[in-house]
């Protein structure tokens, strides 16, 4: 099926519209990147406090609306754990925000480009 050709104040609708969502959906990605920071950090602290603790210490894992008893060594992995999923999700929504960037800028681009040639009449 092909789709008719549109008029150019359609298309320039249709690509203002495209910056405008993708924009979004930067700040978006932006918000994300800063809510798994937070908790990146958030784990690292925490680890770096039970770390100083002796290993005998009692340290509990909160499960739901209870707690468990789990030994120094599987807190620290499940804190280090914590922090290599954020860091992962991190590098991914850096990769799609990069993307989504240099969308809006190509949609940015083609848009003076219809202003030029409108001028250009």
């Amino acid at each position: 099926l092909l789709t008719p050709a549109l008029s150019p104040g359609q298309a320039f609708t249709e690509l203002q519209a495209k910056v405008m969502d993708t924009q979004q959906k930067v700040k978006l990605a932006d918000l994300q990147i800063e809510q798994l920071t937070k908790t990146k950090k958030h784990a690292h602290l925490t680890d770096t406090e039970v770390m100083m603790l002796v290993d005998e210490t009692r340290m509990y894992e909160g499960v739901g609306r209870m707690f468990i008893l789990q030994p120094k060594g599987v807190i620290h992995n499940q804190l280090l754990e914590k922090q290599r999923i954020a860091e992962e999700k991190i590098k991914e929504l850096e990769q799609k925000k990069s993307y989504l960037e240099r969308s809006v800028k190509e949609a940015e681009d083609n848009i003076r480009e219809m202003l030029m040639a409108r001028r250009a009449q």
